[in-house]
């Protein structure tokens, strides 16, 4: 057997009777021997110095040692295995580090408030709920943002966990006998976790306070939690299966016989009777209900008498469940005595299914009968369906309070029938079963509000106006803020001859006639205004105007009037430049017609 040799890097090298080397030993050998003889190249100079020359075979030099160094880097550890120096170590150290900071900041950011049309309604802008955020980061603690997305979809696993609970729970405890089934067990495990998981967020979710402010102090929250539903929700996630397990195993070490006495029974019910105290999680489904109502903010009358006539029938439903559950649970407590109602039926080994009907079916029909039950359920559920038939649409309600009010002045002053029928239908078209306080209600929004909400109402007036077509937006929208809402029966005269002109008058819909002294009349419909010569010259109306349909007109005060055009001037020429044109062409007839005020 030949001695080892070395390298010509120093390193041991092998015989030709020995074992060979590794592929990691030989990838190191190759790599200081690579980088020796890029080197020694390196250091042996150029035979025919030349400057471009040596320029050139520097820079190739200096490019084929870099790759030939990358080369035998990669050769000798290929997946990163070796370590230099230790670096591996810390390089590893530091990327379990980041990982860790990784996974911190993604929990925290579920914490906090994201941007979304709640937090934005709640906090103004992307720069109020980034503010928000870094409140949240500056407690230092891990608080929970009611607006946050892990609350979101937390509330939502608690309020499905909730309603399978108020329905399962009853008809569990009452229909079953043996609830030491895996199923049963593995859901009152899994359900009082979370109860329980769900009172220690409590302690540390923020709750809303005076002036929409978001408390987050955990003293605070902790303060006003206990004062309020701690208590109940306590004794409503009290794990009584876990106790009953307990005791049911204990029992089970003992003979069978000493575990069916009367004493274990009696624990037995006791327990079945301490399990209803998980009912009180009502009073968390309510809160939850409510919560989700003010966050989702439902303003339209429909959506909103949806989810009221929905909670109303599911409440209802759920009594009739716990009602038909507790109709069933009183005679198995006592062991079915002779005269109770589950005997004389022959219901006693019966499926659940039969039994669960007929319960049902009793409990409905205490709660619909003629009785003190009955009558109250009545009451309870009648009444709550009045007012959502009333809150379904309040302005329609408001017009008939109206109404009534101005039947009863006719009906006072025994005014004729025609007359009484004009003002029905007078109300009839100007407020079309609805009634509102508009003026009231725009003059509590702000100006750019209310420029935009009439702006919408009067687009229709804005199309089919030609005046408005190329004028400035600005002029545009103040003469519509300025604009009042009238309406006219066929035959009314809007204008007479001979009256001082207070107002002008825009054409939404229907047709009026200009009646000039001793001239051709004129119709005009949708889109034409009249009566603004006279604002302009403050003098009295030289023509009449009657409505010949139902006319839902816009008018515009003399006073208005001036206002808009002492801040757009160019449009009061425009205006008066009009008016000439009208009188110059009335001028130039043959004999001398009064203008029609148009």
């Amino acid at each position: 057997m030949s001695s080892p040799s070395r390298s010509l890097d120093g390193q041991k090298g092998d015989g030709s009777g020995t074992k060979p080397e590794t592929p990691r030993y030989r990838s190191w050998s190759s790599l200081r021997f690579s980088k020796w003889r890029s080197a020694s190249q390196r250091a042996t100079p150029p035979a025919t110095p030349s400057p471009k020359t040596e320029k050139r075979s520097d820079v190739s030099k200096t490019l084929f040692s870099l790759v030939k160094t990358h080369n035998d880097d990669y050769t000798a550890d290929p997946d990163g295995l070796l370590e230099t120096n230790g670096e591996g170590e810390g390089d590893s150290a530091s990327q379990s580090q980041d990982q860790a900071t990784y996974f911190q900041k993604q929990f925290g950011s579920m914490l906090q408030p994201g941007v979304n049309k709640f937090s934005l309604r709640m906090f103004g802008s992307h720069k109020g709920v980034a503010a928000e955020q870094e409140r949240v980061k500056s407690f230092g603690v891990w608080i929970i943002h009611p607006y946050s997305d892990f609350r979101f979809y937390w509330d939502i696993v608690m309020l499905l966990l909730m309603m399978s609970n108020l329905v399962i729970l009853p008809w569990g405890i009452t229909f079953f006998e043996d609830q030491n089934t895996m199923p049963w067990i593995t859901f009152n495990v899994l359900s009082d976790t979370l109860f329980l998981m769900d009172l220690v967020f409590n302690f540390r979710t923020g709750i809303l306070g005076e002036d929409s402010h978001i408390i987050l102090d955990p003293k605070e929250i902790r303060i006003h939690y206990l004062r309020t539903w701690f208590l109940v929700d306590f004794i409503s996630s009290i794990p009584v299966d876990y106790i009953f397990l307990i005791v049911d195993l204990e029992s089970r070490h003992e003979s069978s016989d000493v575990y069916r006495t009367a004493r274990a029974l009696r624990i037995v019910r006791f327990t079945k009777i301490l399990s209803l105290l998980r009912l009180l999680r009502l009073s968390r489904l309510i809160r939850y209900i409510h919560q989700w109502e003010e966050i989702f903010h439902m303003t339209y009358d429909l959506a909103s008498a949806v989810v009221r006539i929905v909670n109303l029938i599911g409440m209802m439903l759920l009594l009739c469940h716990w009602d038909g559950c507790l109709t069933f649970m009183v005679p198995m407590l006592q062991d079915f005595p002779p005269d109770c109602w589950v005997s004389k039926n022959n219901m006693v080994n019966s499926t659940w299914h039969i039994q669960y009907s007929y319960a049902l079916f009793m409990a409905m029909s205490h709660m619909l009968c003629i009785g003190y039950v009955g009558a109250t359920c009545y009451a309870m559920f009648l009444g709550h369906a009045t007012n959502l038939v009333q809150s379904l649409d309040a302005s329609h309600r408001q017009y008939q309070e109206k109404y009534k009010q101005v039947e009863q002045y006719m009906s006072f002053h025994k005014l004729p029938a025609d007359l009484r029928q004009r003002i029905h239908d007078y109300y009839e078209q100007r407020f079309q079963g609805k009634m509102f306080d508009e003026d009231n209600i725009l003059g509590e929004l702000s100006d750019p509000l209310k420029e935009e909400i009439v702006s919408y109402n009067c687009r229709g007036l804005v199309a089919n106006m030609p005046l408005f077509a190329n004028t400035d937006p600005h002029f545009v929208t103040v003469i519509l803020t300025k604009l009042r809402f009238e309406v006219f029966q066929p035959g009314d005269f809007i204008i007479r001859e001979g009256t001082l002109g207070r107002k002008m008058y825009f054409i939404q819909h229907g047709t009026v006639t200009i009646i000039p002294r001793g001239s051709k009349e004129i119709k005009l419909s949708d889109g034409a205004y009249f009566g603004e010569i006279c604002l302009l010259t403050q003098g009295r109306r030289t023509a009449s105007v009657r409505a010949e349909t139902y006319c839902r007109l816009y008018s515009l005060s003399a006073d208005s009037f001036s206002e808009v055009l002492e801040e757009h001037p160019l449009m009061r020429r425009a205006f008066e430049s009009v008016a000439v044109n009208r009188l110059d062409r009335v001028a130039r007839r043959p004999s001398y017609q009064p203008v029609p005020d148009e």
